[in-house]
């Protein structure tokens, strides 16, 4: 129910962050200017009673978003592979989130494994270890199958995870909509859309079945590229919240030393997954999306090994070729074609100026292209692009969420390896390539040809198709009324809340 209750849940947010002591060490990461650190202090303070506690035996921001439950521990980990953003202390305290977290007892796992697939589990494995890596979703733990003896790694989700996500997930989706109401300046963000997004996504993570699909079309997909490779899916031994594939030998991406020790050449790793994930985003449009070090490997022959499909990136091919466009544009600094690309796309409103779109564009570009190889970055790309965009009133686009999002965590993981790399310089000969392939005369024949498919097809039901549309347009739909007395009411309880919650600080203080 995304009702006023949500409201305890925020206040207990913020509250939670103070009690941990992570208020401060986030604030500092960001570098937060006084008055914002003023105001935060000055709203979570009173109500630091209300907060959770956490693990005292953990760093400050770790604790916090454990305490807080799984939504917030997947925001962690991404915050995780950006040292660059929230600075290398805070992203080395994240990096626990990823595979590290508190396991569940054995036997609960057991337990899961028997009541899923219908069987005792001696039967079923001739081994089966304590867990070897907890996240905020499932457990992994390593075993041995009792009729080949193969080394598998059995996946088993966290009991109570789909309450606990949908708790969290809930006071998010009342956060966005009281955004959209009260900050009207936001709503071009689409914030409620932006939470769908994401509950959808994560949702793919508790069903276990979905994400045994999603590994098996990834891995159809990349079976013939270099350097790559993905563990099989045994489904035979899985179900919807129990998922079994083979055992992967290798390296942690994100130890260094490992690395190093193992004669792995972190130059070429950083800059070999920054092509993979491009070449899957723009080639086949079906990317791994949660592509961290926790869910990385290098093998002993140097491929890179991904696994945890629970979360997969999927975009259609005219979205990819914006993409492209957009990328290529920049690469290039041809500002006025990505300024054009935005404009054909419909992500900026049809009534800005495309040259002045243009020249904010270069305002972004050139102080970026201009750095040493080590500064340039995704991250900020982005960040200043938002400025720009917000500023010509484009939309936050829905369907680029998950690929930007990603884009700027592989880059993490690049940078992570080898921190000189230039992302342009490596990311310029997989677009290039696709922009060959996909705008040209053989892109137009192709066109033209599932064009024709299509009108084959619908070809009998157009002239129904066109009659209904223009009836449609001619007599359109009154508009919907909203009651304003339900935000009077919400502002009211707001209010209420909030006043008690400082009362009973005040007491407690005192």
């Amino acid at each position: 129910m995304r009702g006023p209750h949500n409201i305890i849940r925020l206040i207990r947010t913020g509250a939670t962050f103070e009690r941990t002591g992570a208020m401060n060490v986030v604030l500092d990461a960001f570098d937060a200017p006084k008055p914002l650190r003023f105001v935060a202090k000055l709203l979570a303070k009173p109500f630091a009673w209300l907060g959770e506690k956490g693990d005292p035996n953990m760093p400050p921001a770790t604790r916090a978003l454990t305490a807080l439950g799984p939504a917030y521990i997947k925001f962690g980990q991404v915050l995780s592979t950006r040292p660059d953003v929230v600075g290398p202390d805070v992203a080395q305290q994240l990096r626990v989130l990823q595979d590290k977290l508190p396991p569940f007892s054995i036997e609960e796992a057991k337990a899961e494994v028997e009541r899923e697939l219908g069987a005792p589990i001696d039967t079923l494995f001739s081994e089966f270890s304590e867990p070897v890596a907890a996240a905020s979703i499932a457990q992994v733990h390593k075993a041995r199958l009792a009729d080949s003896g193969e080394e598998v790694a059995v996946k088993v989700l966290r009991p109570g995870v789909e309450r606990a996500f949908s708790r969290d997930v809930d006071a998010f989706y009342f956060a966005a909509k009281f955004v959209e109401v009260f900050a009207p300046g936001a709503r071009r963000l689409r914030p409620t859309d932006v939470i769908e997004h994401f509950d959808s996504v994560v949702q793919g993570e508790l069903d276990l079945r979905l994400e045994s699909s999603a590994a098996g079309e990834f891995a159809a997909n990349t079976q013939n590229d270099k350097g790559f490779t993905l563990p099989q899916i045994r489904w035979d031994y899985s179900a919807r919240r129990v998922m079994t594939l083979g055992w992967a030998d290798g390296v942690p991406m994100g130890d260094n030393d490992a690395i190093d020790a193992a004669g792995h050449d972190r130059r070429d790793l950083g800059e070999r997954v920054l092509r993979l994930f491009l070449l899957h985003a723009l080639r086949d449009g079906y990317f791994h999306a949660d592509m961290h070090q926790g869910n990385l490997k290098v093998a002993p022959n140097g491929d890179i090994i991904a696994y945890d499909f629970g979360i997969m990136g999927h975009i259609d091919e005219y979205t990819r070729r914006v993409y492209a466009e957009i990328l290529f544009g920049f690469i290039r600094k041809d500002f006025k074609r990505v300024a054009e690309v935005h404009f054909e796309a419909g992500y900026v409103p049809a009534d800005r100026d495309v040259d002045e779109f243009a020249r904010a564009l270069r305002a972004v570009g050139e102080p970026i292209f201009g750095m040493d190889a080590s500064k340039i970055s995704m991250g900020r790309l982005l960040a200043y692009l938002f400025e720009v965009t917000e500023r010509f009133g484009m939309e936050t686009r829905t369907e680029l969420i998950l690929l930007q999002r990603t884009m700027v965590v592989v880059e993490g993981v690049a940078r992570s390896l080898n921190p000189n790399i230039n992302i342009w310089q490596v990311a310029s000969p997989v677009v290039s390539d696709y922009i060959q392939q996909s705008i040209g005369p053989r892109a137009i024949v192709s066109d033209l040809y599932k064009t024709a498919r299509v009108l084959t097809r619908f070809g009998p039901r157009l002239p129904r198709l066109v009659e209904q549309a223009l009836i449609a347009q001619a007599n359109p739909a009154p508009p919907k009324r909203r009651g304003f007395w339900r935000w009077i009411v919400l502002t009211g309880v707001l209010g209420v809340a909030a006043g008690a919650g400082l009362l009973a600080g005040i007491d407690a203080l005192l």
